[in-house]
Parts: C-alpha cells; structure tokens; sequence
C-alpha cells in the first residue's frame, strides 16, 4: 500500500476524485473464499459523506476491508424488514456461511447496498435508489418476485450510520437505509446466501436474542435494541379493517430526514 493510503479519509474524497483516491485504499486477494461471494465483491457501493451525500464508487472488497473503515470510508446501505400481513410476522434469514462478512448470523429478512453500477439505484428521490436495490436482493437472496415487491409498498423509516467489525479483516461502515415492507411472499431461498429462514413473532425473536446460541448481525442487533420493537408494536396496533398489518400504517411515525449516528 502506498504512502498516499495511510492519510486517504472518506472525508477527502469529493465526486471527481472519488474513484483515483478509493484505488489507493487497501486491498486483499480473495483466493480462498467462496467463488460466487468472492464475485459479488467486485459490484460498486455507492461511498457517503456521514450526511449521506453521494462522494463516488468503490468496490465491495475495498468498502468492507477495516482497514480502509478505520479511515474513514462509508458507504450507502439499506435493511429490509418484510412482515406477513396475516399476523405481523418477521421474516428473518440466517446468512450463509459462504458469506466473506458476518457469516451464519441470524438477521433481518435482507440486507445489502444500491449499487453505483444501476442508475437507477442511484436515484436519491423519496429513497428510490434503496428501494430498487431491495426488491432486486429480495429476489436474489430468499428468490422472493419482484412483483410480491413493488418498490412503491416499502416504508422508509430512517437512516442510521453505524459501524461493526465482521473480524480482524473485515466490517462494515454504513449509512443504513431501513424500510418495512408487508406482503405475502413466496420464499425460494439461495443456498449461497441464505443458510435458513423463518418467521417470528415479538416475542420469539426476543427468547432468539435471549439464547446464547445464537449471534445476531451487528446491525439487526443496533436497529432492534433502539427501534424495532416500539415499531412493531405500533404496526401490531395499526391494523387494517381486515385486521392484517400494514407498513404504510408507520408513514411519518419518526423523522427520517436525519441520519441517526450510532457510532
């Protein structure tokens, strides 16, 4: 690694520079790692200044190695929390252990980036952009349709920026989209993502949390411990007619054009 790498910051990258200056940043041969996941690694987060505001494209490697966190590099994200309308449900997955971060982890349905390589995904407008980027890794990791997606039903809720570490290698820095979604969904899941699912209820994902057994993404764990359950119980309370829940129910329930720093 270049001299030029050890004083390389988030902070210092800018539209124009962004690519010239993420190349100087610290990488790793994946030789060794599962070949699909190890593909996967070379698809284009889109970086973030801690506002949110869009800074350029690195590549997934480049964006989870600690190194490259420890100065400063962050990236946009987004966590997908899909619930069965029936009886307000969480669907969760544990993530495959061909998975290079967090592997074997119990978390929420999905969570994965926008990618700078879709225009679309993007596309920043009443968070179009994440959105898109979850009905397409809703059908790529649990083989969920598009169609049982629109991206139109997701509720956004908030953002929050966090950072974890996987291991001593790799981790995670993010400005974290989350959004809710109830639908009835058809589960096909790809054994190289998801390792098992289920539905839980409140109560069953608390005895999850409760059993040692068990590990949790550091995100999940974050987002449960501060808000997910207060806004469950609200979509348990919001009921339609029918008595089936509704994510559109939570439209406006917390102030989501801040970014909620929890590091």
């Amino acid at each position: 690694m270049s001299a030029t790498a050890t004083t390389t910051t988030a902070t210092e990258l800018n539209s124009s520079k962004a690519s010239a200056a993420a190349a100087a940043f610290a990488t790793i041969d994946l030789v060794g790692y599962d070949a699909e996941q190890a593909r996967l690694m070379d698809e284009r987060c889109i970086l973030v200044d801690e506002d949110d505001r869009p800074l350029g494209a690195a590549d997934k490697k480049t964006c989870h190695l600690m190194e490259n966190i420890n100065k400063g590099l962050l990236h946009r994200a987004f966590s997908a929390f899909v619930f069965r309308p029936s009886d307000g449900r969480l669907l969760l997955q544990q993530r495959a252990s061909e998975k290079i971060t967090f592997p074997d982890m119990w978390t929420n349905t999905c969570c994965s980036h926008p990618l700078d390589d879709f225009e679309e995904e993007k596309d920043m407008k009443e968070q179009r952009g994440v959105r898109v980027a979850a009905s397409r890794k809703l059908e790529h990791e649990l083989g969920i349709p598009r169609t049982q997606t629109p991206i139109d039903e997701f509720q956004y809720l908030t953002r929050i920026h966090y950072l974890a570490p996987s291991n001593g290698l790799w981790g995670e820095h993010e400005v974290d989209y989350i959004l809710f979604l109830t639908a009835d969904v058809d589960v096909t899941p790809n054994p190289n993502e998801i390792r098992d699912y289920k539905y839980v209820s409140k109560d069953e994902l608390q005895a999850m949390f409760d059993d040692p057994a068990n590990s949790f993404t550091p995100w999940f764990k974050l987002i449960a411990r501060d808000f997910l359950f207060g806004w469950w119980d609200k979509l348990l309370e919001r009921r339609d007619a029918g008595g089936r829940v509704v994510a559109k129910s939570l439209a406006r329930i917390v102030d989501g054009s801040k970014v909620v720093k929890m590091v």
